[in-house]
């Protein structure tokens, strides 16, 4: 079976988030005075072969705690669908 999964990383809420700082500086300096908390992340998308949709997520798993993520700084969440 083949599936695909979106993952969104995130900075750890307990870190301070530069990216995001900037961004929310420069909406306040051009009127956006309401925006707050900004959260810079990234997005991935990749498709992968398993048996089942548990096996996909153990190796979306695998994936994203040794490749895509740094853990001390980062986490993710991911959905999964079965691509037909």
């Amino acid at each position: 079976m083949r599936f695909q999964a979106e993952i969104n990383v995130m900075p750890l809420k307990a870190l301070l988030d530069p990216q995001g700082k900037a961004v929310t500086n420069t909406l306040h300096n051009i009127g956006y005075v309401t925006v707050e908390n900004v959260r810079i992340g990234k997005h991935i998308s990749l498709e992968i072969e398993a048996q089942d949709e548990n096996e996909a997520a153990q190796k979306i798993n695998d994936v994203c705690n040794k490749v895509l993520i740094n853990p001390i700084m980062e986490g993710f969440e991911y959905e999964i669908k079965e691509i037909k």
